[in-house]
């Protein structure tokens, strides 16, 4: 108990050495800690930062073809809470006819899309003659022909007595398609990719399925033949305050028409540009890049569709900037000759170098340092 007191005492005698020296040790250790985790972690982001460069380069670019879309289609908010009555706008710059059916058989639908268009007109062209066959649906909801190009039109359907009979979920039939044909007479297609029927498949919220309604898919079919999917861009609308109706009409001004899978259907990704009227003009309003917020936005990414980038920052990025999807693949939805011809070029170069240079890791292992010791 003594040899124990007597070394307590010598402790406190040599206190104030003893804790000098241990802190100092205590700081030594916690610098050397955090410069090796500081190290380690720079190293990690700098070769992330070089895969990021060095994939940027090799994203590739696919090419479009711009397809001019004739018609739209769209659900009107508030006005569509079951599946007695369903209400829709539509808008048409050509003469068409517009075919609505209850209950159509999915599988019969996808077989028919599938049909040449001229087959399709042999069939309109008939007495009572409609796009698909009287089986392959419960009834016709509306046969509306020769309708003159207009703007935009509000259309009401009543559901029919008795009510539609859908069955239990997953169910093998649409509750609503509506069908927006080209009238022959219209215009003469001179090109394959002229746009002919607008195909929209609607979901209609009842007691057994309560989603809410909505469009559940829309296809585009060409004058050749093909069959696109219909999708949506997201256009950034480059300003927190937008409205929603704002931001709706500019989702609606760009889509994109992705090819659909089947034997001998080959093709590239469709750019369309949709027919938005609005006193009798169409309105695209251009955006900046969400990023530097200078250059006007021009490339949509894939697979997440977000157009929100423009050429130069797209350089620096592997990642939607908007989602954080990874970025396999992109198009352009505008002219870059805002960017000068050997201006990307040298931003890569320049990325690239700063990447292997020692000024840019002494940056790097500045600003963690900072971060980890709380100044910033």
């Amino acid at each position: 108990m003594s040899i124990i007191h007597s070394l307590m005492v010598s402790a406190v005698e040599m206190s104030p050495v003893v804790v000098a020296i241990a802190c100092m040790g205590a700081m030594v250790m916690l610098f050397i800690k955090a410069a090796v985790m500081l190290r380690m972690q720079n190293d990690e982001t700098m070769h992330q930062s070089h895969s990021n460069n060095s994939n940027s380069v090799r994203v590739p670019r696919l090419k479009m073809t711009r397809v001019h879309i004739p018609f739209t289609f769209r659900l009107l908010e508030g006005g569509n809470t079951s599946c007695d009555e369903v209400k829709f706008a539509v808008t048409s710059q050509i003469k068409y006819t517009m075919q609505a059916f209850w209950v159509v058989s999915i599988r019969e639908l996808h077989v028919s899309l599938w049909r040449p268009w001229k087959e399709l007109q042999d069939a309109l062209k008939e007495v009572n003659g409609t796009i698909l066959e009287a089986s392959h649906c419960q009834k016709l909801a509306a046969d509306i022909r020769g309708q003159s190009p207009h703007n935009e039109v509000v259309i009401k359907l009543k559901s029919p007595k008795p009510p539609l009979v859908l069955g239990a979920p997953p169910r093998l039939a649409y509750p609503l398609v509506v069908f927006l044909i080209r009238d022959e007479d219209s215009d003469n297609l001179t090109h394959p990719d002229e746009t002919v029927v607008l195909v929209n498949i609607v979901h209609l919220r009842d007691p057994v399925c309560p989603l809410p309604t909505s469009i559940l898919a829309q296809y585009l079919k060409q004058s050749s033949g093909q069959l696109s999917c219909l999708k949506q861009l997201y256009l950034a609308t480059g300003d927190s305050m937008a409205a929603d109706e704002k931001a709706a009409q500019q989702n609606g001004s760009l889509s994109l028409a992705e090819p659909v899978s089947c034997a001998g259907s080959t093709g590239p990704l469709l750019c369309s540009d949709s027919a938005v009227i609005r006193d009798g003009q169409q309105q695209q309003q251009d955006q900046l890049c969400v990023v530097c917020q200078y250059f006007p936005l021009s490339r949509a990414l894939l697979p997440c569709r977000h157009t929100c980038i423009c050429a130069v920052c797209f350089s620096k990025l592997d990642r939607c900037p908007m989602c954080r999807a990874p970025i396999t693949s992109y198009f352009c939805i505008r002219s870059e000759d805002y960017v000068p011809p050997n201006m990307l070029e040298q931003q890569i170069s320049k990325d690239k170098g700063a990447g292997n240079g020692t000024v840019h890791w002494l940056d790097a292992l500045n600003d963690r340092l900072t971060d980890f010791l709380g100044f910033r």
